[in-house]
């Protein structure tokens, strides 16, 4: 039985070790991402009740959330209304990919994105701080390469649909404009 197992095992070593091998010429082509790919994450902030079931979930406490009050749903327009967010961060050094902060949300609004890449130059740089970005109009960070004056095709067109929300499906799907207007108020007092 052992002689079995080890050749079966050899047999496919040896498949894979004459394969042809195939380089992708990144970053001028796309990566091949899965459907399941665990990437970095996209937060929708305008609809966090800042419940901390994410941060509780986290194996390894890499979530921080700060909040002045607590916050409800609304169940017309799914916006959090109440208390305002002042940190969400997520430290990237720390997480694990493994996607337990996304079951728990009652609202949905942290899920797995398909960012492959982000890197940095010190730890701290390696903190996304996510009210930030809501700040900004983004829900997830933008990669170095990302910024660049002549980015490949591919990225130009990844770069559209993070602007353009294509991850986000709901209510305010095609309201770019007022999507950014909740996340601003979800952040700054007074807004």
């Amino acid at each position: 039985m052992t002689l079995k197992t080890i050749l079966i095992g050899m047999r496919i070593t040896l498949r894979y070790c004459f394969a042809k091998t195939v380089t992708l010429q990144y970053p001028d082509v796309a990566p091949a991402l899965q459907p399941r790919y665990r990437g970095f994450h996209f937060f929708e902030i305008e609809k966090c009740i800042a419940c901390d079931l994410c941060a509780k979930a986290c194996p390894v406490d890499c979530i921080y959330i700060e909040k002045t009050g607590p916050r409800k749903i609304d169940k017309e327009t799914n916006i959090a209304a109440g208390g305002l967010m002042t940190r969400y961060a997520i430290d990237y050094a720390k997480c694990m990919f493994c996607a337990l902060c996304v079951d728990p949300c009652p609202t949905e609004c942290i899920h797995m994105g398909n960012i492959h890449d982000m890197s940095g130059y010190t730890r701290k740089d390696m903190i996304v701080e996510f009210t930030d970005l809501a700040k900004e109009g983004l829900q997830t960070p933008m990669p170095l390469w990302m910024t660049s004056e002549n980015p490949p095709d591919w990225a130009v067109k990844r770069k559209k649909e993070w602007l353009e929300f294509k991850n986000s499906q709901d209510k305010l799907s095609g309201a770019e404009a007022k999507r950014r207007e909740e996340m601003v108020k979800a952040v700054a007092p007074g807004a």
